[in-house]
């Protein structure tokens, strides 16, 4: 799914990027990417060619693992960082990191007089500011920024509707207040408040708010003599015009030794949380239960809402419950979980419920590099479809676990799709014990899963698809 050009420039990195990883030639041909893409006699985005070729190269810094405040030498090529992140040990942080260069390119939000500016009598703008922030001395309202205090009063005031406020992107989507621009003009993320939602990146039409990657060391282990087993997220069956089995068999080819789908987890927590529904709720009308599959929600709960923590169920996401039986059988392997946000990511991270994650653009990229065509994998279709598919999209978590009630008598159910200002609000009245349900599945992306801030389908055209390999016919 393309919201905006970023995008194209992001997984054309991630594919270039790929290419030279798989091949394993000269590291220092992915110091010649930025100068590919962005050759001397085109046309360039900013001021020179020069500053986008160093937005891209601090892009590509994001996708080898680094955050821009790595850096310590300006001239260390990328390389070098290929290098480092090959030696690194561990698991790193899923922190996003802002790319400064391109960041600057986006004003801070202020109020701005169009050119519907009538320059009439009235001036009610001039008259209602209370900081004498506008004149009239080129004969039509200015704003003086340095005096404006951006209270609004001057758009809601004039009759032409011809002020406008012009937002920050990634300020206006976050659900928390948890990303700004400083006085440098260069937003910080606030890690502490952040609930890893991915909506600012999602927003940014720079393409500057970008999350660190593992492809590195995924190569790596691919090369390597390791077992790797993905662990597949139920919504990845939504984003190619594949069958779940050519989706598998390309996974496959790009050297993993086995993939387990993490619906078989799914199952797992739907029947714990029925019977926790059962036991715990149903029945007691001063009770109430929030669903615990989104990371994103957990985290809202954690840093925003400590109120609602009695109400979060204990059972633990399909992932954990995957990554547990996949332990146990196959100890030695390495784990790679294939994610469609960056919350999903964040729960690998602090959770260490598997080694390494991808996320779906970077899968795409991966296939792209290798020029595997999943549509063109000859491979027989299973008669029997996994129904904890629907894990995947808003209205699925429920669907599952009322199969396993032993009754929905006293059930009264709700959905909360997306962290809208409408659905916090509901939140913090349930958090005071305000709401009118007793079951609430909440899922951080609108749509659910399958409108994950890393997927590349349309949501619309991924919940068909999963409908029709999660049903038996």
């Amino acid at each position: 799914m393309i919201k905006n050009n970023a995008m194209f420039i992001r997984r054309e990195l991630l594919t270039r990027l790929c290419s030279q990883l798989q091949d394993g030639g000269s590291r220092e041909l992915i110091d010649r990417i930025p100068l590919e893409m962005k050759p001397r006699n085109n046309s360039h985005i900013r001021c020179c060619v020069h500053k986008d070729r160093a937005v891209l190269k601090y892009k590509l810094m994001a996708c080898l693992g680094f955050s821009i405040e790595d850096e310590t030498d300006e001239l260390t090529p990328l390389s070098e960082y290929v290098k480092i992140a090959e030696e690194k040990q561990g698991i790193s942080d899923v922190r996003l990191t802002v790319v400064d260069e391109a960041c600057l390119s986006c004003s801070p939000g202020n109020y701005v007089v169009t050119n519907m500016c009538q320059s009439c009598d009235g001036r009610p703008c001039q008259v209602n500011c209370p900081k004498d922030a506008i004149n009239f001395s080129s004969g039509r309202a200015q704003i003086d920024t340095d005096d404006c205090v951006n209270c609004g009063l001057c758009m809601n005031y004039c009759p032409f509707h011809a002020i406008i406020f012009t937002p920050v992107p990634c300020e206006a989507v976050c659900p928390v207040d948890a990303i700004s621009k400083d006085k440098n003009g260069i937003a910080n993320i606030n890690h502490d408040l952040c609930v890893f939602c991915g909506r600012c990146f999602e927003a940014c039409p720079y393409g500057a708010v970008m999350e660190k990657s593992h492809i590195v060391n995924i190569y790596q282990a691919l090369k390597s003599e390791e077992e790797m087993i993905a662990l597949v997220a139920p919504a990845l069956y939504g984003q190619f015009a594949a069958t779940p089995e050519q989706v598998h068999a390309a996974i496959l080819q790009l050297g993993f030794d086995k993939v387990v789908e993490v619906a078989e987890g799914a199952v797992i927590t739907a029947q714990k949380e029925a019977q926790e529904l059962e036991e715990e709720i149903l029945g007691n009308p001063d009770k109430k239960m929030t669903t615990s599959c989104c990371p994103s929600y957990q985290e809202l709960v954690i840093k925003h809402l400590p109120k609602l923590k009695d109400k979060l169920s204990t059972t633990k996401t399909p992932l954990y419950y995957t990554s547990e039986q996949v332990k146990q059988e196959n100890k030695e392997a390495k784990m790679v979980f294939i994610s469609p946000c960056m919350a999903k990511k964040h729960e690998v991270f602090s959770t260490q419920v598997a080694d390494y994650t991808l996320n779906f653009e970077e899968l795409g990229s991966m296939l792209a590099a290798s020029e595997i065509e999943m549509h063109n994998i000859n491979i027989n279709p299973k008669k029997e479809n996994l129904e904890a598919r629907v894990f995947s999209y808003s209205g699925g978590v429920t669907e599952m676990v009322k199969n396993y009630l032993m009754s929905e008598k006293n059930l009264n159910n709700t959905k909360l799709s997306g962290f809208s200002k409408e659905n916090i609000k509901e939140l913090k009245a349930l958090a005071l014990g305000k709401g009118e349900y007793n079951f609430y599945e909440i899922m951080a992306c609108e749509n659910g899963c399958i409108n994950g801030c890393n997927t590349i389908a349309k949501p619309s055209m991924a919940k068909r698809q999963i409908l029709k390999y999660s049903t038996n016919n």
